[in-house]
Order: C-alpha cells, then sequence, then structure tokens
C-alpha cells in the first residue's frame, strides 16, 4: 500500500463524489419535476370539470398533459437546488472544526486522558500505541455511552483535527486484540485519505436528504384542535416521500465510494497487527451480538460509510449496502472461520483486561512493571552514552510512509512502557504537557541551560516553572529518537489549554527555540507539528487544500527546505553541499536546476513559508520533496538519530506520517 497513492485515489474519488453529487441532483430535479407536472395538470384538470362554462376562444388542447412547462420546470430547480445546497452548506459548516464536531453530532463524550476506568484506560493505551506506531498525531478519542452496539469511526479534515470515537459496546465487549483491530482499521481510514472524503460526504448526503428530514420534522408537528386543522403533516408526508428519492441517490452514493475501502482498510489493519484473529473475533461478535453495529442516533442514515460496521438497517438492495456483508469481511482476512456466529458465553465478555490491570496496578505498587522497566533501562540507558551513528537506506524511509507493521506496534507498546510513570502522567494533564514541551526544547545540561532557565523564570507563571524543573532531569534522559513520541503524548494535555493558555505557549516556545542564537531545525518542526495539532481545537484551523500540481512553482521552497536540512545535518558548508546536490535531483523537476542557499538565507522564516507551501502540494509533489529530503540527509550513507527525527518531523508538516526508523534497534 503506497501512501501517496491513496492520498491520490483519495483525491479522485472527491471528483467522483462531486460527479454523483450532480448526477443524483439532476435525477431528483426530473423527478420531482415530473411528479409536480402530474399535480399541476390534475389539479388544472380538476378546475376545468368544476367550471360550468368556458370561453369561446379556449384552446381544444386545454387540460391535455405537456410534458414541457418551462416555468414549473426553473421553479423546481431552484427549490431543489435551494435546499439542497443550503443543506449541504449548512452542515458543512457545522463539522468545521473537524472529527471533534462529529463525535458532539452524535453526542459523543470526551475520554479524560487521565482516566483510572479500565476500558476507557485500554481504549487509549491501544490508540496512543498505534499513533506512536503509524507517526500519527494522537487523536481525540470519544465514547458514545448510549450505544449498545459495536462499532467506531474516525473523522476529520486532516490528522490535526482527527477523533476516534468507539460505542459502549465497542468499548465494552471486545478484548484488547479485537479492539486493536478495529483501531487499526480506523488508522487505515486516516492514512487512506478517507476521513477528508467521508465527512465531505456527509455535507453533500445531509443536502440529498435535506428535503426527508424536513418531512420528518413537520410530521412530528402537532395537528392543533380539531377546528383549527395543520396542514403542516400532511405537507410533511408529501416530502418524505419526494424525500425518499433523496434517501435513495444518497444511500447509492454512499456506497458507491466506501464499500471497497471496507475492504481495504481491513486489509490494512490485519497488515498492522499480523492478527487477522483479533480483527475476525470483532466482525463475529457483531455476527452473534444482539445489537449487532446499528446505532440507535438519528444522524446514522447520513453517515453510515464511516462506520467500522454498518450503523443502520440493511437495505433491501445489496447494490445500496455501504458495507460489505459481515461473512463477506471475515472470510476475506480469516479463511478458516465455520461461517457460524454462536451465541456470546458470559466467560467471553471481557471484563478486566489484563494490560490495563497491569497499569493500574503498577501505577498503585501493586505489582512492578517489569517488562516496562527493562526496556526503559535500555532505552535511558543509551541516552547516557555516544551511540554508534545507525544507517538507514534512504529508500527505506520513503517505504515508511505511512506504512505500519507489526514491529511498530511492538516498538510502540514498549517505547510507551519504557517512558517513566511520572512523564506519561504528567503528559495527560494541561500544566504537566506544558512543562514537558518546555522540557524537550531546553537543550543540554549546562551553563547555557542555566542561562535559559534564569529567563524562563521571568517569562512564566510560578507553578509552569516549578513543573518544568520537576520533569526536566528525567526528560534529558529520554533518547533522542523518543522527542516526537513524546511531544505527541503530550497533546491530549495540551488540547485542553484554553485559547489564552495557547496563545502563551506559543510565545514560550519560540523565546525557547530562538534562546540559544541559531537555527535549530528540529527545535522549530516540533514547535511547527505542535501548533498545527493545536491550532484545531479553536476553529481556525486550514483546510488542507491542493494548490499546487506542478514542482516548478515550489523550486524557490523547496531550495531553502533542501538546503536547511544539507546545513543541519553536515558540520561544514562543502559537506552540505555534496549533501545537497545529492538529493536535488530526486525533486524530479524538468531542467528545475537550483543551487544551495547560505544557511544565512534559509532561516526560521524562510523555512516556515517554504513549508506552508509545500503543505498545499499534490501527494507526489511532496513524495518527491520527501524523498529528495531523505537522500539529502542520506548523502554521506549514515543517517543519524537526530537527522531521522528531523526527517520525521518534516513529513508531519507536510501532513505525510513517518513511522519510528526501527533500523536503529
Amino acid at each position: 500500500m503506497d501512501f501517496f497513492q491513496q492520498q491520490e485515489n483519495a483525491r479522485r474519488h472527491t471528483k467522483w463524489l462531486v460527479i454523483y453529487f450532480v448526477m443524483a441532483v439532476a435525477a431528483m430535479i426530473v423527478v420531482i419535476y415530473l411528479v409536480s407536472l402530474l399535480i399541476f395538470a390534475g389539479v388544472q384538470a380538476s378546475h376545468s370539470r368544476h367550471n360550468r362554462y368556458y370561453d369561446a376562444d379556449e384552446s381544444p388542447t386545454h387540460g391535455q398533459l405537456q410534458l414541457w412547462n418551462p416555468q414549473l420546470f426553473l421553479g423546481v430547480t431552484g427549490g431543489v437546488l435551494a435546499v439542497i445546497i443550503i443543506g449541504s452548506v449548512s452542515k458543512t459548516m457545522e463539522l468545521a472544526s473537524g472529527g471533534s464536531a462529529v463525535a458532539a453530532m452524535f453526542g459523543g463524550r470526551l475520554i479524560n486522558p487521565s482516566t483510572t476506568d479500565l476500558d476507557e484506560r485500554k481504549l487509549l493505551n491501544v490508540v496512543e500505541e498505534m499513533s506512536i506506531a503509524s507517526g500519527v498525531p494522537m487523536p481525540q478519542v470519544f465514547v458514545l455511552d448510549n450505544e449498545e452496539a459495536i462499532n467506531a469511526f474516525a473523522a476529520g479534515h486532516t490528522t490535526s483535527d482527527c477523533a476516534i470515537t468507539v460505542t459502549r459496546g465497542c468499548m465494552k465487549m471486545l478484548s484488547r486484540d479485537e479492539l486493536q483491530g478495529v483501531i487499526g482499521h480506523e488508522f487505515s481510514h486516516i492514512l487512506n485519505g478517507d476521513m477528508r472524503l467521508n465527512i465531505r460526504l456527509i455535507g453533500i448526503i445531509f443536502g440529498i436528504i435535506c428535503l426527508t428530514v424536513i418531512g420528518r420534522i413537520l410530521l412530528q408537528t402537532g395537528g392543533g384542535s380539531r377546528r383549527e386543522k395543520n396542514a403542516l403533516p400532511l405537507i410533511g408526508i408529501a416530502l418524505l416521500v419526494i424525500g425518499s428519492l433523496g434517501v435513495f441517490f444518497g444511500r447509492l452514493i454512499q456506497a458507491a465510494v466506501s464499500r471497497q475501502r471496507e475492504f481495504l482498510a481491513d486489509a490494512s489493519s490485519v497488515q498492522f497487527t499480523r492478527n487477522p484473529l483479533g480483527l475476525s473475533g470483532a466482525l463475529q461478535k457483531i455476527g452473534r451480538w444482539s445489537f449487532g453495529s446499528k446505532l440507535e442516533s438519528p444522524h446514522a442514515e447520513q453517515t453510515s460509510h464511516m462506520f467500522f460496521g454498518n450503523g443502520i438497517s440493511e437495505p433491501l438492495f445489496g447494490l445500496l449496502a455501504t458495507h460489505p456483508p459481515i461473512p463477506d469481511r471475515i472470510r476475506a482476512i480469516d479463511p478458516t472461520w465455520d461461517g457460524k456466529f454462536p451465541p456470546i458465553k458470559q466467560e467471553l465478555i471481557p471484563v478486566i483486561e489484563h494490560a490495563a490491570v497491569s497499569e493500574m496496578e503498577a501505577e498503585r505498587g501493586k505489582m512492578p512493571d517489569v517488562i516496562g522497566g527493562l526496556f526503559a533501562g535500555a532505552i535511558l540507558a543509551q541516552s547516557t552514552q555516544e551511540r554508534p551513528a545507525a544507517e538507514v537506506p534512504s529508500n527505506t524511509i520513503m517505504t515508511n510512509v505511512g506504512q505500519v507493521t507489526t514491529a511498530h506496534l511492538t516498538y510502540a507498546a514498549e517505547l510507551r512502557d519504557s517512558i517513566p510513570q511520572k512523564i506519561r502522567e504528567s503528559a495527560r494533564e494541561p500544566l504537566g504537557a506544558v512543562a514537558l514541551v518546555y522540557g524537550l526544547l531546553m537543550g543540554e545540561d549546562g551553563p547555557a541551560r542555566e542561562a535559559v532557565l534564569a529567563q524562563f523564570a521571568a517569562k512564566v507563571a510560578q507553578p509552569v516553572y516549578d513543573e518544568t524543573v520537576r520533569l526536566l532531569p528525567q526528560v534529558s534522559e529520554i533518547a533522542a529518537r523518543a522527542k516526537l513520541a513524546l511531544a505527541n503524548l503530550a497533546l491530549p494535555g495540551l488540547r485542553q489549554l484554553s485559547a489564552p493558555q495557547i496563545g502563551e505557549f506559543n510565545e514560550t516556545i519560540q523565546f525557547l527555540i530562538e534562546s540559544d542564537n541559531q537555527v535549530d531545525l528540529f527545535e522549530y518542526c516540533l514547535q511547527k507539528m505542535v501548533r498545527r495539532h493545536l491550532v484545531s481545537q479553536f476553529g481556525t484551523a486550514e483546510k488542507s487544500v491542493v494548490q499546487f500540481y506542478s514542482s516548478k512553482p515550489l523550486l524557490p521552497d523547496c531550495t531553502v527546505l533542501l538546503s536547511a536540512i544539507a546545513h543541519a545535518g553536515q558540520e561544514n558548508d562543502g559537506d552540505a553541499e555534496k549533501a545537497f546536490n545529492h538529493g536535488s535531483p530526486f525533486l524530479r523537476v524538468p531542467g528545475g536546476l537550483i543551487t544551495m542557499l547560505p544557511s544565512a538565507a534559509c532561516g526560521l522564516e524562510q523555512i516556515d513559508a517554504a513549508l506552508n507551501r509545500l503543505a498545499q502540494a499534490a501527494p507526489q509533489i511532496k513524495k518527491n520533496v520527501l524523498e529528495a529530503c531523505a537522500q539529502t540527509v542520506a548523502a554521506d550513507g549514515v543517517v543519524q538519530e537526530a537527522e531521522a527525527e528531523l526527517l520525521r518531523a518534516v513529513a508531519d508538516t507536510l501532513d505525510c506520517p513517518i513511522p519510528p526508523f526501527l533500523q536503529m534497534e
């Protein structure tokens, strides 16, 4: 599965979505026009029968049905377009803040990052591991407390405003392996670019079925007294009948867009976990659970295309099904399945999750976290000695983009467990998360850090300073390759900050980056990554819109970025120029010869402008840019840990997540 090709495919699906939408609207206009024409002709005929006298000059064709009525056609077209456009635009604006808005529409409850509930902790642990393993920022996690069905969905415009929502039945009924299969399925939708397509589809579908929605509202309107007859329910029935056409076309579009992508997401989940029985077990529980995957929410119909399982009643015709049948999905990943859905036995329902229990008891001091402790010693010991340079082939770097393997998941779980418990607990709270990021930007211990701390104390509140100083020793001990993972784990805590607090936080990290009077590209990318993933909290995030389909207009920006990376990875200008010249041809721009810039010409301001423009490039252009960056870093045949993490940070700013590089172990 090629990440960039899947992103390009998702973009093509968006074009087809527009075509389907236009076809559906045109069909609705034609059908509603014909129905209106019949009604209009019937009214005229009735009027003629009750009229006892006729004008002498009356046309002999009066009362006959004429298929073309320009005025009626324009009226129907205007009315249908007005309803659909207003409905689509209003729903799209309602969901502008991303995945959290979709979860709120369903009444989802945001899980507290510091929760002590065993099921919620199990769910957060699985999402955290998948997040670290994939390089995707930690999404917000919601639960639908009133839904007993087993279901889940991922929603958002980008990875910055992504949210994963699961039903209560999904969280309670599934074992850890089964839950990991479901979450892997949802992360596949994130990596394949399906989220943006799905959330756009919600707006389009709502516009198409808006007549039905209005009809239901009018139908529920009270009839009033017997003397005062209310015609609104009758109008509501008429709109329901007419709007059923929109429901049909909406279902057709949902099925066309999502059906085959469910098979792909299932296959990707198995590829991530290497455990087909986990996902198969989740699907089997849906098949034998009395609630299945059907949601009770009235919003399920317009969003059924984005669920893990079919969230609405099975359609009469398979053509309208948004999901393949459960047996087909199970057989595709588990050919040994016998085709039976035996009743769920009480002992099969996971009341206590082993992983959650071990963590909770370790926190309470009842039992030692042996595995985590051993691995923690291994990682933290690496920071006390100079590690040899790691050889990472550049082609391996590119094939890692958007690819998650079982090894990555294992690494993510061990890495998360290796982080000291005090750091993990602090990362879940706003104050601790802020202090954690500040600690990551403090630099190495010595006189320079002491000078920065003295200035830092004058800029921040005393509790923030105290917490930063408290965490600083352990943050400093964590190996360089864990910095991005730590920043990722801090995101849920940072998202709890208010808008003014976010402003102060941004000013402080800017101060820390500039405090050493030199350009640290990794620190800058870390800052940009954190800012990008927080801005969506306040509805000000810019949507990812492709503006550049050719590399030529972006050559100056590519020059700035490659020059900065070359200077960051080499000690002298000669070696930097060799690295730059090695990487620049991989931009694959015909006739696009570029020359490396001096370090003074590729400062933070220039890098920021370059990355902002490159983020608006088409997926294949981003692929070439990242490959050129990888070749620049790997020009000497060796990739240091800091260089690899720099590549991951740059890729994140371009919304191209790269998992950790396991070759360094």
